[in-house]
């Protein structure tokens, strides 16, 4: 499996439980620049996968909303 096939299957609470790992590590300092390139790169994949949970969570509540108003707005032409 490649890594971004694994990053996928990732939930969002393990991607930014190990992207915060990622930035700790970073900031301690005392890695090779190679380790802190490897963690730098790992840190963005993470961050685009918490990225994609986000605005896919942010779509499914835009998309409840909407349907609440289409909802309510049906109830108000009924009514008048």
């Amino acid at each position: 499996m490649t890594s971004s096939k694994v990053d996928e299957a990732l939930g969002y609470e393990q991607a930014r439980d190990e992207l915060i790992d990622v930035v700790r590590r970073l900031e301690a300092g005392g890695t090779t620049l190679e380790e802190s390139l490897a963690l730098w790169e790992r840190g963005e994949e993470l961050a685009k996968v918490c990225r994609r949970w986000l605005e896919g969570a942010r779509a499914r509540l835009d998309a409840a909303l909407a349907e609440e108003e289409e909802g309510s707005g049906d109830d108000e032409d009924s009514d008048g």
